[in-house]
């Protein structure tokens, strides 16, 4: 894909360019995109937002209402476990048609003994975000952010949150993961 491609779309839902409509974005997801865009021009082009009605938000009931698929969506979950006294989280990004392997992969590749889901209230205090809107982008610094390689593949696109419940981010999969500090990672989510 070329700097200047086309916006992408999905489903019923009108899309806009991400960077030209802040008021749709959580605060650290606009810090991240803004940052990001100014090192590769392709974010300005190619990451696009929607509102939404946020009682939706929850990917199966806003696939069926507009006409998504499933396959499209990145499902982002937070996961921590700790090592002695170091606590390790990550983001792990996978498609929605498959679940994040928390106990066996993810714990494997933060090198804990047990890995568990971040609470929500802690997520969404470090986050910034919205719970039921948290996205990789923009996450804490010292937050891993491993991304499964499904997203790589030409062809594929990441709808995600945005950090409010209100709105949807979407990109082109290989775009997220060129994203700083993604880890592209095989197998990372197990088809459901």
């Amino acid at each position: 894909m070329s700097e200047h491609a086309t916006l992408p779309t999905l489903g019923d839902l009108a899309w806009a360019p991400a960077l030209e409509h802040p008021e749709l974005l959580a605060e650290p997801v606009l810090a991240a995109l803004t940052a990001w865009a100014d090192a590769d021009p392709r974010v300005a082009s190619q990451v696009a937002v929607t509102e939404i009605d946020p009682e939706h938000a929850e990917t199966a009931t806003l696939n069926e209402l507009h006409g998504l698929p499933p396959e499209a969506s990145a499902n982002c979950v937070l996961v921590a476990g700790k090592r002695g006294e170091d606590e390790r989280v990550a983001a792990c990004v996978v498609p929605a048609s498959t679940f994040a392997d928390v106990n066996k992969r993810v714990r494997k590749l933060l090198d804990v003994r047990k890995a568990s889901f971040l609470p929500m209230d802690r997520a969404v205090e470090e986050s910034g975000m919205e719970y039921g809107g948290i996205t990789p982008v923009g996450l804490p610094e010292g937050y891993r952010v491993l991304v499964d390689s499904r997203f790589t593949e030409e062809g594929t696109t990441a709808l995600m949150g945005s950090g409010v419940r209100r709105s949807k981010l979407l990109m082109p999969g290989p775009l997220l993961c060129t994203m700083p500090g993604v880890e592209v990672v095989e197998d990372l989510g197990i088809a459901r």
